[in-house]
C-alpha cells in the first residue's frame, strides 16, 4: 500500500508526502503516524491514500468535504515540510492534534490545550520568521477550536505554549552542559504563563503565516511535570480522544461559517 516517488519523477506528487493536488482544504496533523488511522474513524468515509517516510496520510469527509490526515514526525524541520506540501496540494486550513507536557499546576493530565501562539525555542521557524516575529495562530482556527472545547464540555486551557527542538533537553536539563540555561529559561516560560510544553506548534505557524495559510493548535496534557515537581496527584492520560474530537468540532463549524446564510 506504500507509495513511493523518486526525485525527478514525470508525476506531479510531492517529493516527501506523496500527494497530488486536489480539491481538499482541510487537514488534520498529528505528529505519530501510527495516529492517523485513529482520527481517520472519526471522519465519514475515511481510506488510506499515501505513506512514505513519517508522512501516512488518510482522507474522509466532514459535512460532504474532503479532509486529509496526514502525519508529521517529530519536530519542526518534518512538521514545516507536511504543511508547504500540503499548502502546495490545495490544503489552507490545518489543525495539529498532538500531546504535550502540562506547564502550570492547574493543568491536570487529560485536559485540551488550544495555542494561541509558541515560544520559538526551536530551529526551523528561524528559516521563516526573523527573530522578534512572534510564532501566532490564526484567529478564526483559534475561535472555532475553543468553541468546539466548549460545546463539547471540555476543560481546556487558551493560551501560549513552548516548542522546543530536543525533547530530553527539556525532561533531562541537569544531563546537558546548557542545564542553568535550560532550567533559568523554562522558569521564566512558567512565570510567564506559558501552558505547555511540545515540539511542533512553532514551526506550523510559522510556516503558515509566510503561506497565508490559517493555522491551529490543540493538544492533550499527557501529564505535568510542574505538578510532579510539587508532589501534587496526577495520573498519565495517553488517549487522544478529546484533542480529536475538538478539531473536528472545529472544522465542522469553519465549514458552516463558510456557507452562505
Amino acid at each position: 500500500m506504500t507509495q513511493q516517488m523518486a526525485l525527478g519523477s514525470d508525476d506531479n506528487r510531492q517529493y516527501h508526502i506523496a500527494l497530488s493536488p486536489g480539491d481538499c482544504a482541510y487537514a488534520i496533523l498529528p505528529g505519530d503516524p501510527g495516529r492517523v488511522e485513529e482520527i481517520a474513524g472519526y471522519l465519514e468515509n475515511p481510506q488510506f491514500v499515501a505513506e512514505k517516510r513519517e508522512y501516512r496520510t488518510y482522507s474522509g469527509t466532514i459535512a460532504g468535504k474532503k479532509v486529509y490526515v496526514t502525519s508529521t514526525g517529530i519536530g519542526g524541520p518534518s512538521a514545516a515540510i507536511a504543511l508547504e506540501e500540503l499548502y502546495k496540494c490545495g490544503v489552507r486550513t490545518f489543525i495539529r492534534v498532538g500531546t504535550c507536557g502540562g506547564m502550570q499546576p492547574d493543568i491536570m493530565p487529560g485536559d485540551v490545550i488550544i495555542a494561541t501562539s509558541a515560544i520559538r525555542a526551536e530551529g526551523t521557524s528561524e528559516e521563516y520568521l526573523p527573530p522578534g516575529y512572534p510564532a501566532a495562530a490564526n484567529f478564526a482556527v483559534t475561535s472555532a477550536l475553543e468553541s468546539a472545547a466548549r460545546s463539547l464540555g471540555l476543560t481546556h486551557h487558551v493560551g501560549v505554549v513552548h516548542s522546543k527542538d530536543s525533547f530530553y533537553g527539556q525532561t533531562e536539563p541537569d544531563s546537558m552542559p546548557m542545564a542553568e540555561q535550560l532550567k533559568d529559561r523554562w522558569s521564566a516560560y512558567i512565570r510567564a504563563g506559558c501552558l505547555a510544553s511540545e515540539m511542533e506548534a512553532a514551526a506550523l505557524f510559522s510556516v503558515g503565516l509566510c503561506r497565508n495559510a490559517s493555522v491551529g493548535v490543540v493538544l492533550t496534557a499527557v501529564w505535568n511535570p510542574e505538578r510532579h515537581k510539587m508532589g501534587l496527584e496526577q495520573t498519565e492520560y495517553h488517549s487522544n480522544d478529546r484533542a480529536i474530537s475538538c478539531a473536528v468540532k472545529a472544522i465542522e463549524l469553519l465549514m458552516a461559517a463558510e456557507e452562505p446564510l
